[in-house]
């Protein structure tokens, strides 16, 4: 089994993507988290370019890594200069890192548009940047910049910089898809051609503006290149880089090819969700192999095949990249999926229980009113416990109120929220204000009822979403309210449906406190 190396550049391309900056901490904890994953190359990013990337590269000596290269990234030198006293060549050796990564023009187009430069100046500039940099860093790279873009246009001169780029005598000549625009039928015939004159390992790095980065990248491997350069989540400039999150687990599973452990694939799932969270983007739930969907089953038909053989409907077991199976209740569900989250939430269900069916078609009726409990599993069990008589009653709602006012044009909206609660026969009456009218409910709710249930005031709610259910009514629609809540170990959503959007949240939050205090009891009873 031959090993193909990963590279990463999420730190350095991945941030070139629309609403993605991190901070200098964020880049840190990235890199550890590449490292344990796996990875090999860790591009930290362009140490000539900005302050944060200098400083990234000291710290990181700072710590020791498993296994991980830290490599910097730049470009050849500008012309008529040397590369002694070229300013980027020369931050690139200060970082000293484990291994530098230049790029340079390969296509005829941007050597004359781009550096307004002769074709031949631009293979001194290629030649003499990297022979100078191969004696002064543990290991060198070239990034050929729009290789097939160039290789198309004049094929004759790109490979020409391969070969100036051979002769330096790098590591590793990585051929680029700058513009991601390059088809895998072509890509095939092109490496081939470069294969037959180019004796240098080549590397892989596309970009996915036409939805083959990850195609390109797994028959660039199939084809005999060495090292592939991605990121995590595919996240880069435009539509982004190949997806590492694809790419590792397809050359595992599907390719047979060594890049990770079995250990390390099984942490795939949490690096993707890490590096989204430090990103402060919400994780794309249909991203292969580490998507919450990627192994989400709803219609009634699938869900009683995988109960019998997962294979019939997973193209691989989830549990090898750190994901898991899961069970969506909606109105396509059948018995299936009813006893299957049953048995995950722990309760004991028959598939010829007139409980099933009722819970059943309970759900098929909400969904037809507006709920959904894919995002709200809290709603769901809830819903089972109140069928089976086996849900117990905190506390009840005697009544509240709800003012937003604005007293005066040009201010803010002041809100506040008045609630009576009934706990083992005492009735509490208290208000609160907030930030909003449901913010203002949720506070009061809450102040009323931590008095009773102290740990009440671990909950914070994490996620507020809105949806007006299309019925041609305006401002009159139903709203259905999705919360997700968490405490200091977990995380659950609650859902709640009204034409009235206090009414639908007041429903939401409700369910958000009864399943907490469901669940301490739970694990209060266990530790008995």
């Amino acid at each position: 089994m031959r090993l193909i190396k990963l590279y990463d550049t999420t730190l350095r391309d991945g941030t070139q993507a629309e609403d993605i900056s991190f901070l200098l901490e964020d880049k840190l904890r990235i890199a550890r988290k590449l490292d344990e994953a796996g990875i090999h190359y860790i591009e930290g990013g362009w140490p000539g370019s900005n302050p944060k990337d200098v400083a990234f590269f000291r710290e990181i000596k700072k710590g020791k890594l498993i296994q991980a290269k830290i490599a910097a990234f730049g470009s050849t030198r500008r012309a008529k200069t040397t590369p002694e006293k070229d300013l980027n060549i020369r931050t690139l050796l200060q970082a000293e890192t484990d291994a530098v990564t230049i790029f340079g023009k390969t296509w005829d187009f941007q050597v004359r548009e781009a550096l307004r430069i002769s074709l031949e100046e631009n293979l001194d500039l290629i030649f003499d940047s990297l022979e100078y940099l191969k004696s002064r860093t543990p290991e060198l790279f070239y990034d050929a910049e729009h290789f097939f873009d160039g290789y198309k246009a004049n094929p004759e001169y790109a490979i020409k910089t391969l070969l100036a780029a051979e002769a330096a005598r790098v590591d590793c000549i990585v051929l680029c898809d700058t513009n991601g625009g390059t088809m895998p039928f072509e890509l095939e015939q092109i490496i081939l051609d470069v294969q037959k004159q180019i004796s240098t390992p080549l590397g892989i790095h596309t970009h996915n503006d036409s939805e083959c980065a990850t195609a390109n990248s797994l028959h660039a491997v199939n084809m005999g290149v060495v090292q592939v350069q991605g990121t995590i989540n595919g996240f880069g400039e435009r539509c982004g880089n190949a997806n590492l999150c694809s790419i590792i687990p397809a050359l595992k599973l599907k390719m047979k090819v060594d890049c990770i452990s079995d250990s390390q694939l099984k942490k795939l799932t949490d690096l993707s969700r890490f590096v989204y969270e430090l990103a402060n983007l919400a994780p794309n739930k249909h991203q292969s192999y580490v998507g919450n969907s990627a192994f989400a089953h709803k219609g009634g038909v699938h869900v009683s095949a995988i109960q019998r053989h997962p294979e019939t409907y997973e193209h691989i077991r989830p549990e090898l990249v750190g994901n898991a199976t899961r069970i969506l209740i909606s109105d396509l569900s059948g018995r299936a999926n009813i006893l299957a989250k049953a048995e995950e939430f722990k309760i004991n269900l028959d598939s010829k229980d007139p409980v099933t069916i009722e819970i059943l078609d309970n759900i098929k009726e909400m969904e037809n009113r507006g709920y959904q409990f894919e995002g709200a599993e809290a709603s769901f069990e809830l819903l089972m416990k109140r069928a089976l008589g086996t849900h117990k009653k905190f506390f009840s709602i005697i009544g509240f109120r709800v003012i937003d006012e604005i007293r005066q044009e040009g201010q803010k909206p002041l809100s506040e929220a008045t609630i009576m609660v009934k706990v083992s026969g005492k009735i509490e009456h208290t208000a609160a204000e907030g930030s909003g009218p449901v913010n203002a409910l949720d506070n009061a709710l809450r102040k009323a009822l931590e008095k009773f249930y102290p740990k009440l005031k671990e909950v914070r709610l994490i996620d507020y979403k809105v949806r007006v259910l299309a019925s041609g009514q305006g401002t009159a629609s139903v709203t259905r309210v999705l919360i997700e809540s968490g405490d200091k170990e977990h995380r659950w959503g609650t859902v709640g449906v009204s034409e009235n959007i206090i009414d639908a949240s007041y429903h939401a939050l409700i369910d958000s406190i009864e399943y907490k205090l469901h669940k301490d009891e739970e694990a209060e009873l266990a530790r008995k």
